[in-house]
């Protein structure tokens, strides 16, 4: 076995995975490797999104990375809704065996009523996020920040294409509170 290593370029999250690959099998790996390349940031940005921590966001990453790889065979055709499901259902693990929420107590008040900078409207974004139940989370991520539809997201999480738009609604008016864009 060679182990080859795939490495997100600087500024990126540096995402890296480890390859195994037997010395005659180039052209999965590299499609692997491309992917990688083309997907790690967008993979990063779904995962931070879905645990709100950048560190387990990266692990989550990592982990659905290194199942792409090993399902690579069958995730070869469509691999980024592959390794979004994967995400989710690593969350969803994750949940399961820990059986616990870190959720946020407070979104604290706005920083600066008028000035607000893309850095503190993404990090109340985020910890309002984290006040969702998780399922409600995962759809309005998957929903709303990625723009996917109810059917993509249905087919995604398992769901019916009515539970998706149900709990994004929930979920959106549930933001709007949290956030102060409206009385609860």
């Amino acid at each position: 076995m060679v182990e080859v290593r795939v490495e997100q370029g600087a500024g990126s999250g540096d995402v890296e995975a480890y390859l195994p690959l037997a010395v005659g099998d180039r052209s999965p790996a590299v499609e692997f490797e491309v992917f990688v390349r083309d997907s790690a940031r967008a993979l990063a940005t779904t995962a931070y999104l879905l645990v709100g921590e950048r560190h387990r966001a990266e692990e989550l990453t990592q982990q659905a990375f290194e199942r792409v790889w090993r399902a690579w065979p069958r995730a070869r055709q469509d691999p980024l809704p592959y390794a979004r499901r994967v995400l989710v259902n690593l969350r969803v693990d994750h949940w399961r065996r820990r059986r616990r929420e870190h959720l946020v107590e407070a979104v604290p008040e706005r920083a600066h009523a008028a000035g607000d900078d893309a850095v503190v409207l993404r990090d109340e974004l985020v910890r309002a996020l984290m006040t969702l139940p998780p399922r409600q989370r995962r759809i309005v991520v998957l929903r709303h920040l990625l723009d996917l539809s109810v059917e993509q997201v249905s087919a995604e999480l398992g769901v019916t294409p009515g539970t998706v738009k149900a709990s994004a609604s929930r979920g959106l008016a549930a933001l709007r509170v949290v956030l102060g864009e409206e009385h609860p």
